[in-house]
């Protein structure tokens, strides 16, 4: 492939909901293009975007592929997301790459949930969004409706570009609205052919165009609502501008799998999409934080950001870049703004697919992949030693879901850890904890599938075979009672024997653990001793007397004992110390503490409902509400995390994938007396308790 500059590279991201055919497209275009021997199908598992081994046997796309081919002069590089939510991190990386956003529907289904999210990300990156609906030959399809519903959810920026003529219920003919042209797709190529009659339609459609371009400028604005008319000039100068800017959002149409309307398409991107050099100016921070711009500009020092990793056991890690500023080459040495190492480039190279093809260089708004940079991971800034700034990182979802890892073959604990570690690298979504006190391996991720897609991988790339259960929740247990016991220990044997003698007041307060303290008066337990009691407590109060839970909220107060002046010892008063805190702990009314958090639920109006009303059947108790943008409200609530485990299923469920939610622990109260009797039900059934 040829060297391009950035005038002439356009990176476009395809999203949209799973299903409306963004692979398909991606998959048309490159085979139109030459880029690709043959155009595959996502049904065969043989297409260029989907060639994980999780995305064949699926048949939907898992992560975000980079695809790209030369047409009309330009360079595109596709990037094709997936439109499952579970891997809604894929949307989030390719629009960091990407100055574009190709929004495909189905024309059957039309705006859906993934509709909205690929808009909002887009918005929300100041990138041009691009509508595409696609399958309009299949049967149930209305492209008339579909645009409808576009005009309503997104305003008077939706502008129709090219829009299909139905004879006898076929959408064979297709109508480039700012040319005036219609392509006849019936014999396969396209072929002009004389304007169709619309009638009424063709003036509905013209006057949405003129609506999108009257938006683009205050002059266009007045100029149309006093009733005069746009020259032709205006209508595709406003109409290109106004896309570049994002005032604009126009429709194409076409169906992927049997080719109609893909050159139309094609040539749209070319000249209506903004290229890597009409982005403005990143800001980026210095060392010192301060604010620095960054030119698109392949003389100027070398600067990208690292948007997806591959991590793979026997190939090593692969790092997709897109350049910012500057060129990167073999001869170029960068520095890691996150740990400061300086990395060497060993290669270059550009990626169709899973395809690497080697290049002297990456230049500035090119997107491409550096091969085996072990310390390198996604977000990371790569920049040169002698102007180190730091890129916008990738902001990414918060994973909702949790499940502890099981393996199922013993021993191997550390390789499963050591996989999940490089897979959170290529996956940011994914969260690790070790969690020492219940002694599990909790992942936390997007939704079910993800963390199925997980466990399959680090079969597939390690070797080690895994089970997800729920996660023991973090219960605590304390005391509401103060009572004073005696422990006495006392054992003889041949030799010196064991004796040690205590009174321990055992009282609730407000530590995270145990308070120790003594009033021993008179020397009736000797100073040297009270450390071995201190230990002993400390050392019974991880697991409590109800459940096995450790003990928070407990001072122990050492106020009498005896001792003997031989057989006394640092062991023995431990013990006898053991001896109280078990003699104690049950008549002190031990109660079980269970974990709460708050909880902030954003969903749309309509379901605030359904949110609140579950809130309380899982023991929550609502806070407040807020307003969270047009048409939706963020809940505010505290929940037990033992309720919470299902709860990101029951909110994509209720919400078509519109809502989120944060789950964050605050502090312990008191288990209501049925939860803490199931509980010490399970401990008693699992040992964990006698």
């Amino acid at each position: 492939m040829n060297t391009y500059q950035a005038k002439n590279i356009i990176n476009v991201a395809m999203a949209g909901h799973s299903g409306a055919g963004k692979t398909s497209l991606a998959e048309a275009m490159l085979y139109l293009a030459g880029a690709s021997d043959r155009r595959g199908k996502v049904g065969e598992g043989n297409t260029v975007c989907d060639y994980d081994p999780e995305e064949i046997r699926r048949k939907t796309s898992v992560s975000t592929a980079v695809a790209p081919f030369e047409w009309k002069n330009k360079k595109i590089n596709l990037l094709d997301t997936p439109g499952l939510f579970d891997f809604e991190g894929g949307l989030y990386e390719a629009t960091r790459a990407a100055e574009s956003v190709v929004i495909v529907l189905a024309g059957k289904s039309g705006v859906s949930v993934g509709t909205e999210k690929a808009f909002a990300a887009a918005e929300k990156r100041g990138l041009a969004k691009i509508f595409f609906v696609n399958g309009l030959c299949d049967e149930g399809s209305d492209f008339y409706k579909v645009f409808e519903d576009l005009k309503a959810s997104f305003g008077p920026s939706v502008c129709p570009i090219v829009v299909p003529y139905f004879e006898d219920g076929k959408a064979d003919k297709y109508i480039n609205m700012l040319e005036y042209k219609a392509y006849d797709y019936s014999g396969g190529k396209p072929v002009q052919v004389p304007m169709p009659d619309m009638g009424a339609r063709l003036e509905g459609l013209r006057t949405a165009i003129y609506e999108a371009v009257a938006e683009t400028s205050d002059e266009l604005f007045e100029k149309y609502f006093s009733g005069e008319e746009f020259t032709p000039e205006e209508v595709i100068i406003g109409v290109s501008q106004g896309v570049k800017q994002g005032t604009i959002s126009p429709v194409f149409c076409g169906d992927a799998m049997l080719m109609r309307g893909m050159e139309q398409f094609m040539d749209g991107l070319c000249w209506l999409a903004p290229s890597a050099a009409d982005k403005a100016a990143e800001l980026a921070v210095d060392v010192d934080g301060n604010p620095v711009e960054i030119t698109v500009n392949e003389d100027a020092a070398p600067a990208a950001i690292v948007f997806k990793t591959v991590a793979d056991p026997f190939i090593g890690k692969l790092s997709y870049v897109k350049v910012i500023s500057g060129k990167i080459s073999t001869e170029t040495q960068l520095v890691n703004m996150r740990t400061g190492n300086v990395e060497r480039i060993g290669k270059t190279v550009t990626m169709c697919g899973k395809k690497q093809e080697d290049v002297k260089a990456i230049v500035a708004g090119d997107i491409g992949a550096i091969p085996k940079l072990s310390a390198v991971n996604t977000g990371d800034t790569l920049c040169a030693p002698a102007r180190k700034v730091t890129l916008d990182p990738i902001e990414y979802p918060t994973p909702e879901m949790s499940m502890a890892v099981v393996p199922k073959n013993k021993g191997d604990e550390d390789k499963i850890a050591q996989g999940i570690m490089r897979l959170a690298e290529e996956d940011p979504t994914i969260r690790f904890v070790n969690n020492t006190e219940t002694k599990e391996m909790v992942i936390s991720g997007m939704g079910e599938q993800h963390l199925d897609v997980f466990v399959s991988k680090l079969k597939s790339k390690f070797g080690v075979d895994v089970t997800l259960r729920s996660p023991r929740v973090p219960y605590r247990e304390t005391i509401r009672k103060t009572v004073s016991v005696q422990g006495r220990h006392k054992k003889q044997t041949g030799g010196h024997g064991q004796f040690g003698d205590v009174w321990i007041e055992f009282s609730p307060c407000d530590a995270d653990g145990l308070e120790f303290a003594e009033r021993v008066v008179g020397g009736a337990v000797p100073k040297g001793f009270f450390p071995a009691v201190e230990k002993g407590l400390r050392d019974c109060i991880a697991k409590g007397p109800l459940a096995g839970y450790p003990v928070v909220g407990l001072k122990a107060t050492l106020y009498d004992g005896s001792y003997h002046p031989v057989d006394s010892s640092e062991m023995s008063f431990k013990m006898a110390a053991t001896l109280a805190y078990k003699a104690g702990m049950p008549q002190a009314n031990p109660v079980l503490l269970e974990p709460i958090g708050a909880l902030k639920v954003t969903v749309p109006d309509a379901n605030m409902g359904d949110i609140m009303g579950e809130v309380n059947k899982r023991r929550g108790r609502v806070l407040g509400m807020a307003p969270a943008g047009t048409g939706y409200q963020t809940v505010e609530a505290e929940a037990p995390m033992a309720e919470m485990h299902d709860f990101s299923t029951y909110v994509r469920q209720v919400t078509q994938g519109r809502g989120s939610f944060t789950f964050e622990f605050v502090r312990y109260e008191e288990a209501p007396a049925n939860v803490a009797q199931k509980v010490i039900e399970a401990a008693k059934a699992a040992g964990e308790v006698e």
